[in-house]
Formats: structure tokens, C-alpha cells, sequence
């Protein structure tokens, strides 16, 4: 991937581990006030006061959860941060800080790190968050990332996972499955690309589920959004692994049924255009694609008028009694059981 890109490569051995990291953070500086010591230190110091602290981690791993044959480096660095931050928004708070660690293989120049900290320094950026420490080692093989990412809210605005209650409204932020199908599509110019590297790609009408893909947003428009409109979700979770998967999340954590309607699933016409192309269905595509990073909540019904007609938000179904169970109702009016087809990185391939 990286024959002939660079005009200079530096080996990871010239800077050393610590040399390295010096190198790779020398550009991130504090913007909050709660950042009081961050990289260069045994620790990074915050201090949110009287606010609630919210933390959550990844890893991502190269062959399982990003192809280098067709993700840029910029890219991924950009992505791992949103990967992080749409947890804390998932808790209807604000992403303030994060630790990354990497271990690349000896195949990966310096040149090549630069590149995705460069994607990282971007996202810190345009989502004002501070890059606070990390760590770096070697791997024997492949590029590992790791972030932890920390906010803040207050204690009143914190949202759970758990307390949605029966007539409570659906809600999901942004279109569904562009991500899934982006990635069809760059799997589908990767074998292309096997059987003949001289082809030239055009994805002109892909550029959408591409960007979805490679370069999603996390949704951190979202809890002031709701703040200002004077709604507090009851339940809330980010989508991760598929609408299906985090649907079932909200159910057993909350102790409730839910009916999904097919038909209010909210699709781009880019991604039913091009589910048709590769002879799949879309409402599956919704249910089971994951890697959307929109966010799925649940509302009292007495908050409808608040949010309707925004355009950022679109009400699915309804929560009810645990008894009833979880159904997808169809277009034709069937409720069929809900079951969670999201991805899965432990999953067996054969």
C-alpha cells in the first residue's frame, strides 16, 4: 500500500517509542479548561468538578475491523475518534478527551503514522476534544488502534440504556445503512482491483455511502439538540453493529417489548438505489449493516410535538409491555420477530 507513495519513509526504529510519540504529538494542544496536565506526564490530569465523567473504549484491528486496501490512514484515524465520541453522545454528553494507542508492524514508516494522526488531530479538532496521552508498541503483524475517550454532563442530562418504559416513542437521528453499502461497494472495486489493477474506478454515484463509510460522522449535534428542544430521552444507545442489534439493546436493558415499523426506517435514496444494484433488501441493510454511528433513543409520548417535523429525527415504533416481545412490523402490516443480525467480530467464518 505504501510502495512509491512517499518520497521519504523514516523506520519506527529511528525515533524510538518515546521519540515516536514526541514526533506524532507534538501538534495537539489543551482547549479545555478541565485538561489540567495532558501528554508528557505518567498520567494525564482532568479535573470536570461537579460534573458526571463519562469514559468509554474501543480497538480497532487491522484484517477485523478496517482493510488498509481501501481506507486511507487519514481516514482511520478520523474514524477511530468518531468510533469513540458517539458513546458519549450515546449518554447525551459531550466528548472532551481521549488517549490513543497504536502498535503498527515494522511495515508502517513514520510517514504512514503521520497520516493517521493526522485524521486524529482533524477529528480532535472539528469535535473539540483534547488528545491527552497514549501509549505505542510494536506489533508482529497488522496496525492495532486503541482509544479511550472521556466526557462530561451534568448529573440530571446523564441517559441510560435502561430506562425506557412501555408507550415510550422510538426515535432514530440521520438515514440508515449508507455505511454497509459503501462498504459492499469498496469490497466489490477491491476485487476488482485483484483481477485487474489497471482498472480505473468510478464511484462518482457512490460518493455518499463511501463517505459513510470511510468517514462517518458521530453525532454530537445531537444532546444540544434535544436540550434546546426541552427533551430528555428516557433511553438512548449509539448504532454500532445495526438497528436491529441496538434496538434489542434498549429492550433487555429496559425491560420492555418494541414494535419497529418497516416503513418509517428512514433510507437515502442512494442506499435503496444501490441495495437494488446488489440484489439485497434494504430494510435488512438497516437492521443488520451497522457502522451508521447514529444515534437510537427513546421518548415519553407527552414530548411528539417537541420533535416533530424536525428533520434530524424520525420516530420508528414504540416501545411496549416485555410480554408482547420485540417485532418488526412489515409493510404488509405482519409483525415478524425482531432478531439481532448485526455485526459480530467474534463471529466464526466458516
Amino acid at each position: 500500500m505504501f510502495d512509491n507513495s512517499e518520497p521519504t519513509k523514516t523506520s519506527l526504529s529511528e525515533l524510538g517509542e518515546f521519540g515516536l510519540i514526541d514526533h506524532l504529538t507534538k501538534n495537539f494542544s489543551p482547549k479545555h479548561a478541565s485538561t489540567i496536565k495532558a501528554i508528557g506526564d505518567d498520567a494525564a490530569v482532568l479535573d470536570f468538578k461537579d460534573k458526571q465523567t463519562l469514559v468509554s473504549t474501543d480497538m480497532l484491528v487491522e484484517g477485523v475491523h478496517f482493510d488498509l486496501a481501501y481506507m486511507p490512514l487519514k481516514h482511520l484515524g478520523y474514524k477511530a475518534v468518531m468510533v469513540n465520541a458517539s458513546d458519549i453522545y450515546a449518554m447525551n454528553g459531550k466528548a472532551t478527551h481521549i488517549t490513543v494507542s497504536i502498535a503498527p508492524s515494522n511495515r508502517f514508516p513514520v510517514e504512514a503514522l503521520e497520516e493517521l494522526y493526522a485524521g486524529i488531530q482533524l477529528a480532535a479538532d472539528l469535535y473539540n476534544i483534547d488528545v491527552v496521552g497514549g501509549d505505542t508498541t510494536s506489533s508482529t503483524s497488522g496496525l492495532f488502534i486503541s482509544i479511550s475517550v472521556f466526557g462530561e454532563a451534568e448529573k440530571e442530562d446523564v441517559v441510560y440504556r435502561s430506562g425506557a418504559q412501555a408507550n415510550d416513542l422510538l426515535v432514530v437521528t440521520g438515514d440508515l445503512g449508507a455505511a454497509y453499502m459503501g462498504l459492499q461497494v469498496l469490497e466489490r472495486e477491491k476485487q476488482v482491483f485483484k483481477a485487474n489493477p489497471n482498472a480505473q474506478p468510478d464511484l462518482d454515484q457512490y460518493t455518499y455511502l463511501i463517505e459513510r463509510q470511510l468517514k462517518p460522522e458521530a453525532r454530537k449535534d445531537i444532546p444540544p439538540l434535544l436540550k434546546g428542544l426541552g427533551v430528555k430521552p428516557t433511553s438512548m444507545i449509539d448504532i454500532s453493529d445495526g438497528l436491529s442489534s441496538e434496538v434489542i439493546h434498549l429492550c433487555k436493558n429496559s425491560k420492555t417489548g418494541v414494535n419497529l415499523y418497516e416503513e418509517k426506517v428512514p433510507l437515502d435514496p442512494a442506499v435503496i438505489s444501490v441495495c437494488e444494484e446488489f440484489e439485497l433488501d434494504s430494510t435488512m441493510i438497516a437492521l443488520s449493516g451497522g457502522e451508521d454511528y447514529e444515534l437510537l433513543f427513546t421518548i415519553a409520548q407527552s414530548d411528539f410535538d417537541k420533535i416533530k417535523g424536525n428533520p434530524n429525527l424520525t420516530v420508528i415504533g414504540h416501545m411496549t409491555e416485555e410480554s408482547a416481545g420485540m417485532h418488526l412490523i412489515t409493510r404488509a402490516n405482519q409483525a415478524i420477530p425482531l432478531v439481532a443480525r448485526g455485526w459480530n467480530s467474534m463471529k466464526s467464518e466458516d
